[in-house]
């Protein structure tokens, strides 16, 4: 199962059909196939679920997608070296220099030939589809990945209208007074990791087990920065630390929760991964419905207008 490890949180601004059909009849358009000889790279859907052919895993009101790239991998002193090569051959050939245009179609030739001997990077990214509350999850670090793998989905259906979760209340601001006035929410425990940006400059100080009720950290606080980052433990249920741009990096399931379902067959793949998918999906949509609540609820009401 794919446990997500980060996660990008968008908010779908109207409804959309995630029925089975839907999705069979669209995703296959944008199925992912492995790089050919001279292909530089390849995106795509596979399917989420080992040993079947249907490129979603659907359980509850719940969509789970995965999108898959292969990269060839030819760095650039490679590139860089053979296209000198051939650049010398040619011009002591015609005893000529070679035009700009030229040399780019040589180094177009050099890419080619070089692709098939490359070496493959792959990546997949995990996609879920909450679509009894109309948020979609993208289990990645990076907000370009993110919107890389919703472009996919958006090429894959037509249209997909979502826009970042954002709260109404600056997560900054909030998060600097939970710690500087002691205010942290009940179900909440600081882990001693934060990240520190200044109002006024671009100054950032990152810590680590450290003490945040410390006078230093008061220091900090009266020296007008805000906390951006902290790291955060919902007792029973996961750690992780939460951004200003409200995505959670670095997510860990506690021992206690991954457990939950070592009592189906290890043989029983597929039961498992239904059951580890709905526990891991319940509980991000309780914490989502939390951090909403401690952030004063959805900038803009987007949510009212669904």
């Amino acid at each position: 199962m794919y446990w997500f490890k980060n996660v990008m949180v968008y908010r779908l601004s109207k409804k959309l059909d995630w029925s089975s059909q839907a999705l069979d009849a669209a995703l296959p358009h944008q199925a992912f196939f492995p790089c050919g000889s001279h292909d530089q790279s390849r995106f795509g859907w596979a399917p989420p679920l080992n040993g079947s052919d249907l490129l979603h895993f659907s359980v509850n009101g719940q969509i789970l997608l995965l999108a898959q790239k292969e990269e060839k991998i030819l760095p650039a002193a490679v590139i860089k070296q053979a296209l000198e090569q051939r650049i010398e051959s040619v011009e002591e050939k015609e005893q000529r220099k070679l035009s700009k245009v030229e040399k780019q179609t040589l180094k177009d030739d050099v890419i080619n030939e070089l692709l098939p001997r490359a070496f493959s990077k792959k990546q997949q990214t995990a996609l879920w589809i909450d679509a009894d509350n109309d948020l979609v999850y993208v289990n990645a670090a990076s907000a370009k990945r993110a919107e890389d793998t919703l472009a996919l989905l958006r090429k894959s259906l037509g249209s997909l209208p979502v826009v970042p979760l954002v709260f109404a209340n600056d997560p900054a601001t909030v998060m600097t007074d939970w710690i500087a006035n002691d205010n942290l929410p009940q179900w909440l425990t600081a882990l001693g990791e934060a990240e520190l940006t200044s109002t006024t400059d671009e100054s950032v100080i990152r810590c680590k087990q450290q003490d945040l009720a410390s006078d230093e950290m008061q220091n900090h606080f009266a020296a007008a920065k805000q906390i951006t980052k902290l790291a955060l433990e919902w007792e029973e249920h996961l750690s992780f630390i939460f951004a200003q741009d409200c995505s959670l990096k670095r997510l860990k399931f506690a021992d206690t929760v991954r457990e939950k379902n070592d009592d189906i067959l290890k043989e029983d793949y597929a039961q498992r991964f239904d059951a580890d998918f709905i526990l891991m999906s319940g509980i991000l949509a309780q914490l989502s419905e939390r951090l909403l609540e401690a952030f004063g609820g959805e900038a803009g009401s987007l949510a009212d207008k669904i």
